[in-house]
């Protein structure tokens, strides 16, 4: 099963050190680019990912990123 595209670009989030978050795989969230189980029924998850430190990351939003939950480029080749 391919994951929909929530968006062709990451999404900047400030995180916070010490906190997790549940970015969603699938991309049918409403709650981009975190899960609020619109997964249910699929074979998706949602991927944990803990911030180390507060800072602005970039979240996948394009669901193909190759580093997980965080960008990396893949959206440009899409």
């Amino acid at each position: 099963m391919t994951p929909a595209i929530a968006q062709k670009s990451p999404y900047a989030v400030a995180v916070e050190a010490g906190k997790s978050y549940y970015w969603c795989a699938c991309g049918q969230s409403k709650n981009q680019p975190f899960c609020d189980g619109s997964h249910k029924g699929s074979s998706f998850t949602p991927v944990k990912w803990s911030a180390t430190e507060s800072k602005t990351v970039y979240f996948c939003g394009c669901k193909h990123s190759g580093k997980g939950a965080l960008c990396d480029g893949t959206h440009n080749k899409l």
